[in-house]
Order: C-alpha cells, then sequence, then structure tokens
C-alpha cells in the first residue's frame, strides 16, 4: 500500500543476514548488491506517479486530522525520503533520524528496506532528509546496514514491521551532528497526540497532519489523518516535541497492519515494546 515497488534491475548476489541471539535480528553491509523490483508491499509508493504539490500549501497545521505541506523547521529537516540507489528514480519510502551513540541512525519500516521476493535487506537505500521539489539541503546520505527483525525477514510478521538504518559520514559528519534527532518511545500506551510528516511519491513535498492515535490492538496503533497515501511508510510519529531541547519523542512509525493501511485517511502502525526495544540496542551493538 505504501511503499514503493523499485525502478532498477540489479544483479543477485550472496546476502548475508546476521542472527543475533535471543530475538534475533537481520544487519546488512550495504556493499553487496542482489536483485531488486520487490513488489510495492504497505504505503510505500508506486513508480511513475506525477509529481504534484500538496493543495493546500498551508504554512500551518489544518484542523486534526487534515494533512497540509509543513513549513521548513529545524523539527521537519530530520524527516526525509528514501530512494534506491541514487536520488534519479523515484522516492518509496519515508525515514527520520533518531539519536543514538553512533549519531548516524534512522527509523522507518521493515517493509521498506527488506525484498520479501529475494528474501534480504535492501542494501543500496540512499536518505535525503527535508527534501523538497528536487532539493537536498542536507545533501543525499548512503545507508551502510539495515537491522531488522530476524522474525519479519522470516514472516513478514505486522508487529514487526519498523527497522533502523545506519548511515555512512558525510562529509567528515554523521547525520545527527548536522540535524539532530529525536528520541525513541517505548511502551508510550495507545492514546497520544502525534505528529505524522511523510512523502507522497506522487508529491515533491512533504505532508504533515496531526490527531491523537487510538488502539487498533494490542500491538498495533491506529490514527486518521488524510492523504497518506504510498511513499508515506516509514513516517514518524512524533509526540512531545520541546522546542527548547529540540526533541520529539517517536512513539511508531506508518506501517504494520497491512503494511500501514489500505486507505490513504487511515494509517496503522506497530506498537513500539520490548521488541522494539531490543532491536534499537542490537542496532547500537552492530553500528
Amino acid at each position: 500500500m505504501r511503499a514503493l515497488a523499485r525502478n532498477s534491475v540489479l544483479p543477485l548476489t550472496f546476502i548475508v543476514i546476521v542472527a543475533a541471539a535471543v530475538v534475533g535480528y537481520a544487519t546488512e553491509e550495504a556493499d553487496t548488491r542482489f536483485s531488486a523490483g520487490r513488489s510495492s508491499f504497505g504505503k510505500s509508493g508506486e513508480a511513475g506517479q506525477d509529481p504534484q504539490d500538496q493543495d493546500p500549501a498551508a504554512s500551518a497545521p489544518a484542523d486534526d486530522g487534515n494533512a497540509y505541506t509543513p513549513r521548513r523547521t529545524e523539527q521537519n529537516a530530520r524527516v526525509g525520503v528514501v530512494f534506491e540507489k541514487d536520488d534519479r528514480g523515484d522516492h518509496f519510502c519515508t525515514a527520520s533520524v533518531v539519536q543514538s551513540p553512533g549519531r548516524n541512525m534512522l527509523i522507518t519500516a521493515a517493509h521498506c528496506a527488506f525484498d520479501a521476493e529475494a528474501g534480504t535487506t535492501v542494501n543500496d537505500l540512499v536518505f535525503a532528509p527535508d527534501y523538497r521539489n528536487g532539493k537536498e539541503p542536507a545533501g543525499l546520505w548512503k545507508v551502510k546496514k539495515v537491522v531488522l527483525d530476524k522474525r519479519w525477514a522470516k514472516s513478514q510478521d505486522e508487529d514487526l514491521d519498523m527497522a533502523f538504518l545506519l548511515l555512512d559520514k558525510k562529509d567528515g559528519k554523521q547525520i545527527q551532528d548536522v540535524l539532530g534527532g529525536n528520541t525513541l518511545g517505548i511502551d508510550r500506551g495507545y492514546d497520544n497526540e502525534v505528529k505524522i510528516t511523510g512523502y507522497p511519491t506522487s508529491r515533491n513535498t512533504p505532508i504533515s497532519c496531526q490527531n491523537r492515535t487510538t488502539k487498533f490492538s494490542d500491538t498495533q496503533l491506529r490514527i486518521q489523518c488524510t492523504d497518506f497515501e504510498g511513499g508515506t511508510s516509514g513516517s514518524p510519529w512524533l509526540a512531545d516535541y520541546d522546542p527548547k531541547s529540540h526533541t520529539g519523542t517517536v512513539i511508531g512509525v506508518l506501517g504494520g497492519h497491512e503494511g500501514g493501511g489500505d486507505e490513504d485517511d487511515v494509517s496503522y502502525a506497530a506498537y513500539f515494546d520490548d521488541d522494539v526495544a531490543e532491536l534499537y540496542k542490537h542496532a547500537q551493538d552492530v553500528d
């Protein structure tokens, strides 16, 4: 539903997936190659859509549940588009910067970073934060490792639909040094006021929406926000942004149930529990 079937075709080679003890996780070095072209899954985007700006191009938040084009701010700059290989194709998912000791970590949906047909993580992703109309003010950042739960790799368990992406340095700096990062929120409950920012593949600007989350199940959050279509998979659900500390808390990413949902105006996220905390710790350990 909201992730893009990528348009490049690459040669198939051997991919190593490292399984960690107890829970098990998949990690991927970015210098190997494999056959791309996985089917679209969840709210990743569809290739070939004509870009258009969000209408109306609001400069201030709309009513709860309605999408708008957000201002270019420090908070919004931590969210960006995900491409495969380079920025010449379509952006197909969304990711954002989260704090880590290595200062080089993103969070997104697992289905944005895993090729189910090939049975491997995607090894040549790049990230363009604060992307608008083809401009990349913070540059293009290469993903060096994908870290996701091994159980997602085995069965695409919708309750484990999140992944951490570790980035290479750019110009000698880590991405968190340039943009800052948000914290990760574990066990925050089902009722939270959040802001979601994502990049529909059909548009060259982001959209944002504010509303309260609700409980869909013990392992899934649900929210009503308009126009979150293909390309918005991986969009962060940000709570409690503090302008003084320049920090918010990511309590979910768009994905989970039905890959984020089969309606543009209703979205889902897997609940962040101990499994996510363990995955986050593992991502730090393998960095």
